[in-house]
This record gives C-alpha cells, sequence and structure tokens, in this order.
C-alpha cells in the first residue's frame, strides 16, 4: 500500500490542523493506522494509532486532549486533527500502516509509510 500525507503547514501557536492520510489499494481496512512525529534532532514519536475497527490509543504525554485519530475506511482515509497548537509540536508528520492484530505505538511494527508533511507552529 502507497501512503499520502498531507495537510500540513504553518500555523500560529493555539490554532489547529487537520492532516490527512490516504492510502492506495483496496486493502485499507485491514490496517491499524498510526501517526508519528519527528523533529529535529529527536528520535521519531508516536502520537496516535486507530485499530481497523476503530479503537484507537493515544500519547498521553503529546497528544491527549489536543488531538484526535479517526479513519474513513470508504475513502481509505485515516486522519489526525490537531487543536491548541504549540511551537514544541513543530515536527514533519508521517502516517504509517501496520498488519498486527493488535494496536500497536512501537513504529517497527508499521511495515508502510507515507513521506510525511511539515507542520510548523510559530509563536
Amino acid at each position: 500500500v502507497q501512503l499520502q500525507a498531507s495537510g500540513g503547514g504553518l500555523v500560529q501557536a493555539g490554532g489547529s490542523l487537520k492532516l490527512s492520510c490516504a492510502a492506495s489499494g483496496r486493502m485499507f481496512s485491514r490496517y491499524n493506522m498510526g501517526w508519528f512525529r519527528e523533529a529535529p534532532g529527536k528520535e521519531r514519536e508516536y502520537l496516535a494509532v486507530i485499530g481497523r475497527n476503530g479503537g484507537t490509543i493515544v500519547n498521553i504525554d503529546s497528544a491527549e486532549g489536543r488531538f484526535t485519530i479517526s479513519r474513513d475506511n470508504g475513502k481509505n482515509t485515516a486522519y489526525l486533527e490537531m487543536n491548541l497548537l504549540k511551537p514544541e509540536d513543530t515536527a514533519v508528520y508521517y502516517c504509517a500502516a501496520s498488519v498486527n492484530t493488535a494496536v500497536t505505538a512501537d513504529p517497527r511494527d508499521y511495515i508502510y509509510w507515507g513521506q510525511g508533511t511539515q507542520v510548523t507552529v510559530s509563536s
């Protein structure tokens, strides 16, 4: 499957963005979908994951209360809605797909990755 992330951009602190991850192929509903980010000089960080059936887990430290993950299997698309953005949210955001049975936050379990979309939050 090929993943195409979009929706990044420049936003002021306190603002919102909604990222999209469009998947090719007909197997999208069988994948767990995750959103990760990578800031300069930092390791890739898990943000949120949504399972095949819509169950979600969210990184409490980074995303809880501000970020919402969702998916539309009819459109082969996953989303990450981000509110109350902070300058420290500045990073390249990646979507990824996993075929694992369990929903997992470990990036090593994700075999398909999008190209990333830049999010920059100004203070």
